[in-house]
């Protein structure tokens, strides 16, 4: 089974997140993919943190009732700093014949070098790269070509789409409506329990 792992925070997901997984769903032919939340970036933290377990419900609500996605608590679980190459180490060891694939963005890419175990991650998955505007597929390839593994990737084309999670938090601050940037299903639960709205998770 070929399946692509998106790990972030999804702090809320939105429409972009959801695109990303479909065009490499699709692009790549994989039988499905895993959104992982991180319970704890190990490079900086949780902008306006609601808690982990909300953003991993937030994930389960965005993704609704559509069979190519599953939503993982991998990392959820895991206490201490959520470190890819951990995971990917846990989803090898539960699913062995799978062959993973790595979803992320171009600048996450061209800074792999700096991760913990570089090398590590590329031996245990398939770097797939979503190529939009900003960085260049020339600069992720120097970047890898440094690495051992580092010609394990595949590019996908993704749309440009202009929509943040940071974007979000500030207009549901602000009162201002959150439709059509992220699933309806997301938007009502962040509204039930008062999220992003200055005063904490509910």
């Amino acid at each position: 089974m070929r399946i692509g792992i998106l790990g972030g925070t999804f702090n809320p997901p939105h429409l972009g997140h959801l695109v990303c997984a479909q065009e490499a769903y699709l692009q790549l032919g994989l039988d499905r993919v895993m959104l992982i939340p991180a319970r704890t970036p190990p490079h900086k933290p949780v902008e306006d943190e609601p808690g982990a377990e909300h953003r991993y419900e937030l994930c389960r609500c965005a993704i609704g009732g559509d069979d190519r996605f599953r939503v993982s608590d991998h990392e959820i679980k895991r206490s201490g700093p959520s470190y890819t190459v951990d995971t990917l180490v846990q989803l090898n060891s539960r699913a062995p014949n799978s062959e993973l694939f790595l979803i992320v963005g171009g600048d996450v890419a061209a800074g792999l070098p700096q991760w913990r175990e570089p090398e590590r991650v590329l031996s245990l998955a398939t770097l797939a790269v979503a190529k939009r505007g900003g960085t260049a597929r020339a600069r992720v390839e120097r970047a890898l070509q440094t690495l051992q593994g580092g010609e394990r990737v595949a590019f996908f084309q993704m749309p440009r789409i202009g929509i943040s999670s940071t974007d979000i938090r500030r207009r549901v601050r602000a009162g201002e409506p959150i439709t059509y940037l992220t699933p309806d299903a997301v938007a009502n639960y962040i509204e039930r329990h008062g999220l992003y709205q200055g005063g904490g998770a509910a």
